[in-house]
């Protein structure tokens, strides 16, 4: 007969079998679900446009951020890493991105956003490239699973320009 140990090796070996072949399941389930999220961002105010002792310059807004991310939850949904960039060409680099701010979601009932703040982290340019500059705000979220891959979604919003003179 079979012993104790091989008998325990297959009830084990079964048993993270069927936890794999439930795993998978979840994490293809998610790849059908799509979400419409209701994003907008605004510049409030241009509250402080200026050049650093360093030569960078360095903006910071006022921002009001609108988002109902709700529709990005699913049932295998752990959290979602939410985070705002402004975008904008220089003649150096075709696309810069500097993140404006940032907030982690763990429930669902947490992910409809509404606030009016300075932008979390600097607004710098290594450089004086700001003045004038056109630039895009663009929401991103990453979706952490419970199992399986993280995806990634965006908006972009277009239209925004900083001051063609410092304001300090």
């Amino acid at each position: 007969m079979h012993s104790f140990v091989f008998r325990a090796n297959a009830v084990l070996t079964f048993g993270i079998t069927v936890l794999a072949a439930l795993c998978i399941l979840a994490s293809l389930s998610d790849s059908f679900h799509s979400s419409l999220p209701d994003i907008n961002l605004q510049v409030l105010n241009v509250d402080v446009l200026q050049r650093l002792s360093n030569g960078n310059d360095e903006a910071k807004l006022t921002l009001h951020i609108s988002a109902d991310l709700r529709s990005v939850f699913t049932w295998n949904t752990k959290q979602l890493f939410v985070f705002v960039a402004a975008e904008y060409e220089t003649q150096k680099n075709q696309l810069n991105q500097v993140s404006l701010w940032d907030l982690i979601v763990e429930r669902k009932e947490d992910a409809k956003i509404d606030l009016r703040r300075r932008n979390k982290y600097g607004f710098v340019d290594q450089g004086s490239n700001l003045r004038g500059r056109e630039f895009n705000l663009t929401m991103y979220w990453n979706v952490m699973p419970l199992t399986g891959g993280i995806f990634t979604g965006s908006k972009v919003l277009t239209g925004f320009r900083l001051p063609s003179e410092y304001t300090r």
